[in-house]
């Protein structure tokens, strides 16, 4: 099943992710941010992985030479949440340190090796958030 956008929200939440988390060979959580103009609540499905007791996500927007709207609104306002199959929680999000990318982009490129190409077609470096769990 290949799904996207709001149908892909949709089927992941009303199953805690049975339909959904599971996409195109990877895995995928669910990020729930403020809008930094509007204040409306948005949520965007994205590829993920765990990195420690973190979780990582791509800024890529497919190489687009603009960020995706979600990462501008999470620096607006870096509370955000998140859903993994059943499990939501809140989580702090940062953008990874110089020193911290290097190993965190391979990590990344593992279960999704298109990063790389992305990276390319931009000038902009694509950055890695990081999901910093809110006990």
């Amino acid at each position: 099943m290949t799904l996207f956008g709001k149908e892909h929200v949709d089927r992941y939440v009303e199953t805690d992710g049975a339909e959904g988390y599971d996409w195109r060979g990877t895995t995928i959580l669910l990020l729930s941010t403020t809008g930094r103009k509007s204040g409306k609540g948005y949520t965007h499905p994205l590829i993920y992985r765990d990195y420690g007791d973190d979780y990582l996500i791509v800024a890529s927007k497919g190489g687009a030479p603009e960020p995706p709207e979600w990462f501008l609104n999470l620096q607006a306002n870096p509370e955000v949440g998140v859903q993994i199959k059943g499990e939501t929680f809140t989580a702090h999000a940062r953008v990874a340190t110089a020193e911290e990318k290097p190993a965190m982009w391979a990590h990344m490129l593992e279960v999704w090796p298109d990063y790389a190409e992305y990276q390319t077609k931009t000038d902009r470096e694509i950055p890695i958030v990081v999901l910093e769990r809110i006990s």
